[in-house]
């Protein structure tokens, strides 16, 4: 999978709600909602302190953010959760999010995946499940958002 589409796949992973998936098959490979809120545990420091994209989460709470996003990932793989955040639009209209700033996103959620040991596979079938996103949280031309 080429590097673009990876990123374009993730982009969707960090902001928009999803109908129930009746296949449950990804949430139980993820480790359920324990094995996704891990990588969520692990991905919001990381983007916190990626030095392309921190900016963007601040001033936002950790716990918050890893619980809104377990959320939404529980509820896209299948999982019972719901997620109960804003749609992705209205959650980044006023960010200015590039889409490089999207690819980096997507990035450093692949380097959490890797990191708590989800399955190649598995990544990329919830990366699929995130792409569509990519439409509403990039909100900027295609360099970076100014900061």
């Amino acid at each position: 999978m080429t590097h673009w589409l990876r990123s374009t796949l993730l982009a969707a992973v960090l902001l928009a709600p999803a109908a129930h998936a009746a296949d449950d098959s990804l949430y139980r490979a993820w480790g359920g909602r324990e094995g996704i809120r891990a990588v969520m545990d692990d991905l919001v420091p990381r983007l916190k302190a990626d030095a392309r994209i921190g900016h963007f989460f601040k001033d936002v709470s950790t716990q918050h953010l890893a619980r809104q996003l377990t959320d939404q990932l529980c509820q896209l793989a299948g999982g019972p959760c719901v997620y109960d955040g804003p749609d992705m639009k209205t959650a980044h209209q006023e960010l200015g999010v590039a889409r490089r700033d999207f690819h980096a996103m997507v990035e450093v959620l692949q380097q959490s995946m890797a990191a708590r040991g989800i399955a190649f596979a598995d990544q990329n079938r919830m990366l699929a499940l995130l792409a569509p996103m990519h439409r509403d949280v990039i909100t900027a031309g295609s360099g970076t958002a100014q900061r």
